[in-house]
Order: C-alpha cells, then sequence, then structure tokens
C-alpha cells in the first residue's frame, strides 16, 4: 500500500491581518471626517490683508527687544502693567501681544513675570490665517 503524503498545511502571512486593520481604520477616519459639517460655500470670508493691524487696548505689547507698552503707554517693567490691571481687576488675564521676532526666552520670562505677580491666566494673541 503506498504512503501517501501529508499535505503540508500553507502558512497565511500575518501581514495580511495587519493590512486589514489598517484598511478600516483608512476607511473610519476618511468617513468620520467627512462627518464634520463643511463651511456654506456661498460664504465669503474678510480679507484683512490690506488692513493696518493693531493690538486690543487692554494687551501688552511685547517688542522684538523687550520694551513693553500698553494702551500705547511705554512700560518699565511687568509689574507696571500687573499695577495698572490690578486696580481694574483683582483676578485678572495677562494678553500678551508678542512681536513674531521676539525670542521665546524672552516672552517665557516676561509670561512667568505675570505669573508671579498674580495672572490667573496668561492669553498669547496672534495672527490667524485662514486661507
Amino acid at each position: 500500500m503506498p504512503m501517501r503524503r501529508r499535505k503540508s498545511k500553507s502558512h497565511r502571512e500575518p501581514t495580511i491581518a495587519l493590512i486589514n486593520v489598517v484598511f478600516l481604520m483608512l476607511v473610519f477616519f476618511m468617513v468620520a471626517g467627512s462627518l464634520a459639517p463643511s463651511m456654506d460655500p456661498s460664504v465669503r470670508l474678510v480679507e484683512a490683508s490690506d488692513l493696518e493691524a493693531s493690538p486690543p487696548p487692554d494687551a501688552l505689547v511685547i517688542r522684538t527687544d523687550g520694551s513693553l507698552s500698553f494702551r500705547g503707554a511705554e512700560l518699565t517693567s511687568p509689574e507696571a502693567y500687573v499695577r495698572i490691571i490690578w486696580e481694574e481687576e483683582e483676578e485678572f488675564t495677562a494678553r500678551l501681544v508678542p512681536d513674531r521676532a521676539l525670542p521665546a526666552a524672552s516672552l517665557l520670562a516676561v509670561a512667568k513675570e505675570l505669573r508671579r505677580l498674580g495672572a490667573v491666566r496668561i492669553t498669547l494673541l496672534s495672527e490667524r490665517n485662514l486661507s
């Protein structure tokens, strides 16, 4: 009686399961991303490229060289800003408008000083580009 050869089991590649999972995740994120409501196509956003930008009147402006101004007046230190704000609000949010070229270390130094002087929150105001 002739001996039968045993069929060798086909060895499935384990990467196929991984590819299936990645594909399902891709489909999920495509569907989830399309569920967000899109902006009305008939709405045209305002273009502010020709406008002269000016900081809000209640914001502390920090120039590139680290000099400070508030409501058009030069300030010598963050303490002067806090004295002015403290008269108007007990718990205040410091609003900072840093120059684009201001070193990050200088900005952090001013923010830490304001926090030490009692700022409950520090908000950085920046330019926003929607295009």
